[in-house]
């Protein structure tokens, strides 16, 4: 009987060990598998992007990484290098629900929420959805409308509903504004308020092409006289896999070290001679979502400073407001975050 016990002893601690060892595999296997699988998403999205959009490899992959934290974007550039044309082929990957909704100045609050409808049978009033209430909805030239039409985005950009006649509206998931505009200098173009601007994960700036690729985009469409079909291309994403996404990225490794990187950054432009106005708490927590989302995208389960140092400028450049002295010296907001990052040690 002793002799049992003992070998009873001597065999529960090994099966505790396999039990443990197991446990820990399957983790480990689990974490890797989401990690390819998002990968793989990842590439798949990438080649739909590629067949109608050459080069802007960094800006595809700060929007892509913005559907993955959830944030919305905006795009700024000239008219004509494809901000509109990036939006719908990236939205059209996401099997969800999309609307387009075209800004101009004449454009009321209602147009965008909605509004009541008086039904004659009951005599009673409804509420009519507007284009708002969609998964992915693209704004074009969001700059174009005066003050009170951009005020009626500020609640459901932030808190993805809408409050109407005292009734709640929620949106459903996923809920993402996807924005461009033409620089504030173009003609007949409004300044956003800086509580619009500051619900925007990034602002992403698109320039010109470069010379090559202003021939690659030539000879790709030299035997089109249309526009590009968008009708071919492939859903990757639906609204589950994007909530698996997120459930990945949540798991995503930030050292402590890495948290006061990020706040560094954030206090430094509260208290810089050349800003006026600087990050807000929401701007530190904009660099860790988008941080974490890069990592994922790259294949990693923990954020690297480097993956914070890709964020910095998109996620700060259209929340700080330069000093008038600063304005006049030709700075602009992008040499002042990066003179920011680079005067505090990158952590080891």
């Amino acid at each position: 009987m002793t002799e049992n016990m003992e070998n009873q002893e001597n065999h529960s601690p090994s099966e505790s060990e396999n039990e443990t060892s197991n446990v820990n595999s399957f983790g480990l296997e689990r974490e890797n598998h989401d990690l390819i699988w998002v990968a793989d998403k990842v590439n798949q999205v990438r080649e739909e992007l590629a067949r109608f959009i050459i080069g802007q490899n960094e800006t595809l992959e700060l929007l892509i990484a913005g559907i993955f934290a959830n944030g919305h974007i905006l795009l700024e550039g000239v008219p004509g290098v494809a901000k509109t044309l990036a939006s719908k082929v990236l939205s059209k990957t996401l099997n969800v629900g999309f609307s387009r909704i075209q800004f101009t100045p004449d454009l009321m609050p209602s147009d965008v929420i909605g509004t009541s409808v008086f039904n004659m049978k009951d005599s009673s009033f409804s509420f009519k959805k507007g284009p708002v209430f969609s998964n992915i909805v693209l704004i074009d030239e969001i700059n174009r409308a005066p003050a009170k039409t951009q005020a009626a985005l500020f609640e459901v950009m932030e808190e993805r509903q809408i409050t109407y006649d005292g009734h709640v509206y929620p949106m459903e998931f996923p809920f993402l504004v996807v924005a461009t505009q033409n620089p504030v200098e173009q003609e007949g173009t409004y300044n956003l308020p800086e509580a619009q601007l500051d619900r925007f994960l990034f602002k992403v700036k698109i320039g010109y092409p470069d010379l090559d690729q202003e021939e690659d985009i030539l000879r790709r469409y030299k035997k089109t006289i249309g526009a590009a079909d968008l009708n071919t291309v492939k859903a990757v994403f639906s609204a589950q896999e994007l909530q698996k996404i997120h459930n990945v990225m949540e798991e995503v490794i930030v050292e402590e070290q890495l948290i006061k990187y990020i706040a560094a950054i954030t206090h430094k432009t509260r208290n810089h001679g050349k800003l006026f106005l600087g990050g807000s708490p929401r701007a530190s927590l904009s660099m860790l979502r988008a941080s974490k989302a890069i990592a994922a995208i790259r294949g990693r389960d923990f954020v690297t400073p480097e993956d914070i140092r890709f964020v910095t400028v998109p996620v700060l450049n259209h929340r700080l407001i330069l000093t008038p002295e600063a304005e006049m010296e030709g700075f602009t907001s992008e040499e002042i975050i990066k003179e920011i990052v680079e005067s505090i040690e990158v952590p080891r």
